[in-house]
């Protein structure tokens, strides 16, 4: 079986953000970079799958700049096969744009699956898995968090809202793998070794025209700070009035 899975760099979340002066991005300086949680869980699928097979490989593929090959060397490290860095240093928007260059890179694979994570923590989009689907023309997938490959089709329940749904595919499809699916493996001491030997191709991102572009960026206001306004039994009625006529949530 022959996989790809395409990964995204993304800030470690859990810093205090800020948007640089021109206020055009969010400042860099001193943040961490990871792979982007849902990733991770996509790369787990697709050793799982590779490892029940018996034979197979895994690919990874990345759109981002020269550092992103920190993050591929990672997947590799968690027992991926090799790697491809679409490099480009610009902070790229228009989701249509990243699914063509994605999708121009796979399109020649000969995969048997695609997987991405359900969702970037960072862009919150949703949208680059079923636009790589539809420019290579493949049944697409969203939401799995159960899954099992036989032959040429396969089975996957997908999280629905309040429900979930059962569903049978063909080979070859993308998939976009949810947080239910499985824990992703750490990287041993023997696979960070090996990763430094395993092939990873860097070439240009061609992301073409882009529609999409962000114009400025700002930081939510800072929430006001709590008050008491009494105690027990008798704090009730002014709470029920400050909900009416401050909060106008009542």
């Amino acid at each position: 079986m022959k996989i790809a899975v395409c990964i995204k760099r993304v800030p470690v979340m859990e810093v205090k953000f800020a948007i640089t002066a021109d206020g055009s991005r969010y400042e860099e300086t001193g943040l961490k970079y990871d792979i982007n949680d849902f990733d991770l869980w996509a790369i787990e699928a697709a050793l799982q799958l590779k490892e029940k097979a018996g034979a197979g490989s895994v690919h990874v593929v990345c759109l981002g700049p020269n550092a992103a090959q920190e993050q591929i060397r990672k997947a590799m490290a968690m027992g991926a096969d090799s790697g491809t860095l679409l490099e480009t240093d610009a902070r790229v928007y228009d989701g249509l744009a990243v699914a063509r260059a994605l999708a121009a890179e796979l399109k020649d694979g000969g995969y048997d699956l695609v997987l991405f994570g359900r969702v970037a923590i960072d862009s919150m989009n949703q949208m680059t898995g079923p636009m790589v689907a539809e420019l290579l023309g493949l049944p697409v997938v969203t939401n799995v968090f159960k899954l099992d490959i036989g032959g040429a089709t396969g089975r996957a329940e997908r999280v629905l809202e309040g429900a979930s749904e059962v569903v049978e595919f063909p080979l070859p499809a993308v998939l976009t793998i949810d947080d239910g699916l499985n824990k992703e493996r750490l990287p041993s001491l023997k696979g960070i070794m090996a990763a430094k030997k395993k092939p990873l191709d860097v070439k240009p991102a061609a992301l073409g025209e882009q529609a999409v572009v962000a114009r400025s960026m700002a930081l939510p206001p800072e929430r006001a700070a709590g008050r008491i306004v009494g105690e027990g039994a008798d704090a009730v009625p002014e709470l029920v009035r400050l909900l009416q006529t401050e909060a106008k949530v009542l």
